[in-house]
């Protein structure tokens, strides 16, 4: 974690509202995904906030995690260091974030490194490995593993074909976002300037 002292005043409020869109409940299920999905000796991390960005802080397990979204030898990131140096640390997390990108996880979706590394906004974390896992249910391409019910399924696209003859009779009709003119009438309108005849 960087060197930072306490943060004052509108700082402080605007780092207190991003810690409270933390879900504990939803670090345990990332954490039990990732362990299953990784099929490898990764360690349980203890629960709270600051185990959970240690955890993951190294890059090592994102990295792992990726890597077994793919097929056998189509993994995106070949060599995971499992170096100590805080800049090759930053690089991996890095790398997977491009990865997750190439992946089909939306840039809107994706946290910034120092989100991780500093533990600034541990929600935008678990929002983007929500998203990684939502990408990969919907992927359904077997290198998923854990319950389907774990992430939502992503809507699929859905192309609609119309003729010549169905598009030329849409232009015809009044959409009803336009406003509709039954019932209207000039019944009862008096000329201009004339006083309302109120009874």
């Amino acid at each position: 974690m960087a060197n930072r002292g306490p943060s004052y005043g509108l700082s402080r409020e605007v780092q207190e509202k991003i810690e409270q869109k933390y879900d504990a409940d939803l670090e345990n299920k990332l954490v039990d995904w990732i362990i299953l999905q990784c099929a490898e000796d990764i360690e349980h991390p203890p629960p709270g906030r600051a185990h959970f960005q240690k955890w993951l802080m190294d890059g090592t397990v994102l990295c792992k995690l990726i890597n077994s979204l793919y097929p056998p030898g189509q993994e995106p990131i070949p060599k995971i260091s499992e170096s100590k140096m805080a800049f090759k640390q930053m690089e991996q997390i890095s790398q997977f974030l491009k990865a997750a990108e190439v992946y089909g996880v939306r840039t809107t979706d994706i946290f910034q490194t120092v989100d991780l590394w500093e533990g600034k906004d541990m929600a935008a974390v678990q929002r983007t490995l929500m998203a990684l896992g939502s990408v990969a249910v919907t992927k359904d391409d077997g290198c998923y593993r854990g319950e389907p019910s774990w992430f939502h399924r992503k809507a699929q696209q859905n192309r609609r074909g119309f003729s010549e003859e169905q598009l030329r009779q849409g232009q015809n009709v009044i959409g009803l976002q336009m406003g509709s003119n039954k019932g209207a009438s000039q019944a009862g309108m008096t000329g201009y300037g004339m006083p309302r005849q109120i009874m």
